[in-house]
């Protein structure tokens, strides 16, 4: 096997190759994008108004994660600490932007924070205490996929909360997040915004996917049912703690695409940032030993070539 080759003297191909495995992966998502919108067309009966052009799309979205990666550096070099909040009903395509965010971004750096549904001992606690655990620390931005709003939606919805807890979340969370900014964290919240008839067509074609099926649980299926109970929750939500030191951001998203773009196009300009001098890497010449000879490695050690 070739030990490969002295630094500088790659073939234009081999570079060519590594820089279209590295967007390889948007690329997948996009595909698998693309097999949903032609179920979505079979499940709605008729083609459905085009999404946004393709090109275009990628081309921006490239744009703004190179920008997101100086974002990043920025934040390390400047010590800040950034809490980015995301809110929507169930299949609002939160997951998906913020995937789109993180996708190159370094995760010792820029993490989600994704909480199940409270244990029992937490369910005793004082109710921001679990949240608190994934603030960040100097450095750090965290996405939060669902926060402490769930009080707000999900737990007033379904009855896991009583009046006195819910009204007590209204009076204490303007507070929290008040002592998050004068402690120097940056507090940003996103509402993702879809139709009635777009959150429909999403939880039918979970139904009909089998590879998104996983995805709708028996709690999604009734916050089908209860569409205008999470409404009005909403927009008393959005009405109490929309507060200057912490509004809400409302992103319209029933074209994921254009909801994706704008979102991070969005989160660029509230947090100013410039460019931070990275040292150049220079990689050294590989120490060669004349008593050293690569051992093989027995056949059966292998995984089996299929493809």
């Amino acid at each position: 096997m070739d030990h490969g080759r002295q630094a500088g003297t790659f073939d234009i191909e081999a570079i060519r190759r590594e820089v279209a495995d590295d967007f390889d992966e948007e690329l997948e998502m996009e595909m698998e994008e693309e097999r949903l919108e032609r179920l979505a067309d079979a499940v709605a009966g008729d083609p459905r108004a085009p999404q946004m052009d393709r090109r275009l799309y990628f081309r921006e979205l490239f744009r703004l994660q190179h920008e997101l990666v100086r974002l990043q550096d920025w934040v390390q070099s400047q010590k800040l600490r950034v809490v980015v909040v995301f809110e929507g009903r169930d299949s609002a395509g939160k997951g998906g932007a913020i995937k789109r965010i993180t996708q190159r971004l370094n995760p010792r750096v820029c993490r989600v924070a994704a909480l199940p549904a409270p244990s029992e001992r937490e369910r005793t606690q004082w109710y921001f205490q679990r949240y608190v655990a994934h603030l960040p620390a100097d450095g750090e931005i965290v996405l939060f996929d669902r926060s402490w709003y769930n009080r707000a939606g999900v737990e007033r919805v379904m009855g896991f909360c009583n009046d006195a807890q819910y009204e007590e979340f209204f009076q204490s969370v303007p507070d929290f997040e008040r002592m998050l900014v004068r402690s120097g964290i940056i507090v940003l919240k996103y509402w993702f915004s879809i139709t009635d008839q777009e959150q429909a067509l999403r939880f039918q074609m979970r139904i009909h996917d089998p590879l998104k099926q996983w995805k709708l649980s028996p709690m999604d299926v009734e916050s089908r049912r209860r569409w205008e109970d999470y409404t009005k929750a909403k927009e008393v939500m959005l009405a109490r703690t929309h507060i200057p030191e912490a509004p809400w951001w409302v992103v319209e998203a029933v074209d994921k695409k254009k909801a994706r773009l704008n979102c991070i196009d969005h989160l660029l300009t509230q947090i100013p940032y410039g460019e931070v001098p990275h040292p150049t890497v220079v990689l050294p010449e590989r120490v060669r030993h004349d008593d050293y000879a690569r051992q093989p490695v027995p056949s059966e050690m292998f995984v089996p070539s299929r493809y």
